[in-house]
């Protein structure tokens, strides 16, 4: 079937130039047919053609096709629409295909920055931030720790400063941090909250939660944690993660906003404290809390004695085990705890009756 159509005052526009030409128009095949000047003839398929919406003129319309972004079609001739089936349709979104093959790509660079750019990168910085500059680091983002958990809104969280109990802590992180190996500029800090857990903070920071206090047996088992989180502060460890999670948070941020406030504190104060590190860095602050308990003649059994009963009585789900959850399992960790004891020695606990008294006070 052949239908023509009047072609006087139909125009065609190529799109590349300012000009139009006079055109003849027929459907055949399911084709309209558009008749140039030069003789050649152009087929549009009529289920690709579409007409532009919000046209002034309402005695004429114009058409595009959908595979030809620029090219349009003036037409006075009405009758033709009815043989353009899909000319009052949306059009299909163009290269659907490429656009998720971007997106999947787009997905996959933030994904290998986060992962693995950001964390190389972060490796590298971390030894060349002077100590000063860690120091800074770690006091920033102690302050910024006091103030996400502040329940009260009303001011930082609590620094316990009861004195005997400081001058226990002290006695303790001494003990802890004397002879060879011992990292310069250790302040070892307890803070006035329920939750069970400790963690190291760049710049020789160590956080003691009163929780975890509250919830140890003996001061050895404070004592145990105390030696690990040292550990980490003499690989740096803490300085390598806040590099991580702050190169993650730009990321993140470049692509949902607002992580340059309140929700960059938040995650990054949540990154730090249950900060999970890699298999190497937990198996080398393990063996380094041993050897501190062993030169403070304390057991290094008392590290698993803390985490086996805390584990029986709460589950895998506490904060503390959480933290130190990594390979190797924590039940391996808590085995070789207690293979670390040097049987032919006689340890004694790291603080008398009296000083674990005071310690337990500190918050008081």
């Amino acid at each position: 079937m052949s239908v023509g159509f009047n072609g006087f005052g139909s125009a065609y526009f190529d799109g590349d130039r300012p000009i139009s030409e006079e055109v003849s128009l027929h459907i055949a095949n399911k084709n309209l047919q558009i008749g140039l000047d030069d003789g050649s003839t152009l087929f549009w398929p009529v289920n690709n053609i579409r007409i532009l919406e919000d046209q002034a003129d309402k005695n004429s319309f114009t058409l595009r096709l959908t595979t030809e972004p620029v090219s349009r079609l003036f037409v006075t001739d009405k009758s033709l629409l009815g043989y353009l089936p899909s000319a009052t349709r949306r059009a299909p979104p163009k290269g659907r295909a490429k656009l998720a093959a971007w997106a999947v790509a787009a997905v996959a660079a933030v994904a290998l920055q986060v992962t693995v750019l950001v964390p190389m990168l972060a490796d590298r910085l971390a030894v060349f931030i002077p100590p000063a500059g860690e120091r800074a680091l770690g006091e920033a983002t102690f302050e910024q720790i006091r103030n996400a958990l502040d329940e009260t809104g009303l001011a930082p969280l609590a620094v316990c400063e009861n004195p005997k109990g400081v001058r226990a802590l002290t006695q303790m992180t001494a003990a802890l941090n004397a002879g060879e190996g011992a990292p310069e500029g250790l302040s070892v800090t307890v803070l006035d909250h329920k939750m069970i857990n400790a963690f190291a903070l760049p710049g020789g920071f160590v956080v003691i939660f009163k929780g975890l206090i509250d919830q140890a047996e003996t001061p050895d088992e404070v004592a145990a944690v105390l030696a690990h989180e040292i550990g980490h502060v003499v690989s740096r460890d803490p300085t390598r993660h806040a590099l991580r999670s702050a190169g993650s948070i730009g990321i993140l941020g470049l692509l949902f906003g607002d992580f340059a406030g309140g929700a960059a504190v938040l995650f990054l104060t949540e990154r730090l404290i249950s900060a999970t590190y890699s298999q190497q860095a937990e198996t080398d602050a393990d063996a380094f809390g041993y050897s501190r308990l062993e030169a403070a003649n304390v057991s290094p059994a008392a590290l698993g004695t803390m985490f086996g009963r805390l584990r029986d009585a709460h589950g895998e789900g506490i904060e503390l085990l959480n933290h130190f959850l990594s390979h190797p399992s924590l039940a391996e960790r808590i085995e070789n705890a207690r293979a670390a004891v040097d049987d032919t020695r006689d340890y004694a606990p790291i603080l008398e009756e009296a000083g674990w008294a005071d310690l337990q006070t500190i918050c008081d």
